[in-house]
């Protein structure tokens, strides 16, 4: 059982997540914050720890990179988005400054070289996996550089630390596994945060709908009540017009029509009323059963035979059906799940109901191929889908995640399984009766 990728606009839709854009201004701080931090070691390290730095070579570095935070600054609006080009250019510049700066400072030796996994971080985060490895790579070659070739690490006067050449390979060995691990893992979550904000939109533009229909009927009733007052009036001048007018008179049908007309539009404007209080009353009250057929109806008939029951032992407990409120969510979220079960039924989807004294419980199973081991504790997380040519592979789709959130919003909890003989899947939905049980009328 698997899902389509959704378009909340209606059809089918492939929502690549797009990735994000950074505004100019936060490239022009973070290096502000690199040259002061840069600034404040240099001067520590040579006046108050008192190594003796290439101070005027490494002030040069750090001020070539001040100038061109200062150029951005005045040169250009740093509150537009800056393109990923732009971005990756700039970070690989970064890193390239700061790899400058370690070389001059005692290269791979430097423990600021740890510092190199920051850029790094923010490319991957923020932009394209080919724009990221620019910067990753940047980083590698520079790390290649400091190995070939650096000034002593400073120390203390009269002495000289000279690390084995096989500890320097494993701090370079570290550092390469520090920035590809770092870059991997940013990478990770950074795209299912951009899925998981693409889908819950998706999801908002579901509810956003369906509640906008809801309160369709409220509007008819609203507008019915404030079209009576003008629509007495045209029908009471209507009838005086037709009192004064002569039988004779070529007018006098078209007065009769007139009276008419407006005696049927208060007739229409009357059932829209009784409808909206009805609403209030019996339309916002479904049997569980009715629910059931409700959120299959769309799908009856489209192959696989859909059986909607009520469970044995409830129907033989005697105990009365649940009357359900209506909710959008739970009708959108079953009838989604009642969809992927037809989908991949080979002949037969059933739906069945029940109920305790505190749960009501719905059951969708199907005589398809069931769930494959390897998508069992990943289903319902968003773009992941085995239909052919969409994003991802190995499980359900954006579908089933948005349904999967309707069911949880409107109290339910769902549990996810294959038969025993593990030729179907079964989908259980429970609800505390609670939360979806509807009040009994007043009258």
């Amino acid at each position: 059982m698997t899902e389509a990728d959704w378009d909340p606009y209606g059809g089918d839709a492939h929502l690549t997540p797009v990735f994000g854009r950074m505004r100019l201004r936060t490239l022009v701080m973070l290096r502000w914050l690199a040259v002061g931090g840069q600034t404040a070691t240099i001067l520590v390290v040579n006046y108050l720890i008192g190594f003796q730095l290439p101070l005027i070579a490494c002030v040069t570095v750090i001020v070539v990179s001040a100038l061109i935070n200062t150029w951005l600054t005045l040169a250009t609006p740093t509150q537009r988005f800056a393109q990923n080009w732009e971005v990756a250019a700039q970070l690989s510049f970064d890193v390239l400054q700061l790899c400058v700066l370690l070389m001059l400072t005692g290269g791979l030796q430097n423990p600021f070289i740890v510092m190199l996994v920051a850029p790094i971080t923010i490319a991957v985060a923020s932009l394209a996996p080919r724009w990221a490895s620019l910067v990753a790579g940047s980083a590698l070659l520079g790390t290649a550089a400091m190995a070939v070739w650096s000034l002593p690490l400073p120390w203390i006067d009269g002495e000289t630390l000279n690390l084995p050449g096989f500890f320097v390979l494993g701090l370079w060995s570290a550092i390469f596994i520090a920035v590809g691990f770092t870059g991997v893992y940013s990478w990770r979550v950074s795209q299912e945060g951009k899925r998981m904000a693409t889908a819950l939109a998706a999801t908002q533009s579901v509810l956003s709908r369906e509640q906008r229909l809801s309160a369709l009927g409220a509007l008819a009733a609203a507008a019915a009540h404030e079209l009576g007052t003008p629509l007495a009036t045209i029908q009471l001048t209507a009838k005086e017009m037709l009192r004064e007018i002569k039988s004779d008179n070529p007018m006098h049908e078209d007065a009769e029509l007139m009276v008419a007309q407006a005696r049927r539009c208060r007739d229409i404007l009357k059932r829209l009323s009784e409808g909206g209080e009805a609403r209030d009353e019996r339309h916002d009250r479904v049997e569980l059963l009715a629910a059931l057929e409700e959120a299959a109806a769309p799908l009856q008939g489209l192959g696989p035979v859909i059986d909607i029951r009520l469970s044995d032992a409830c129907v033989d407990d005697g105990s009365p059906m649940p009357v359900l409120r209506r909710q959008a969510e739970f009708f959108y979220g079953l009838g989604n799940f009642i969809e992927n079960s037809v989908d991949f039924a080979k002949t037969r989807v059933v739906v069945e109901g029940g109920w305790t004294d505190d749960f009501v419980v719905v059951t969708i199973q199907d005589d398809g191929p069931g769930f494959s081991g390897e998508i069992l504790s990943k289903i319902g997380e968003p773009y992941i889908t085995t239909r052919p040519g969409t994003v991802g592979q190995g499980g359900l789709g954006l579908g089933v995640f948005i349904a999967k959130t309707m069911i949880e919003k409107s109290g339910g909890s769902l549990r996810f399984a294959n038969t025993v003989n593990g030729t179907g899947a079964v989908v259980t939905a429970e609800w505390p009766r609670k939360r979806v049980e509807a009040a009994a009328i007043i009258r």
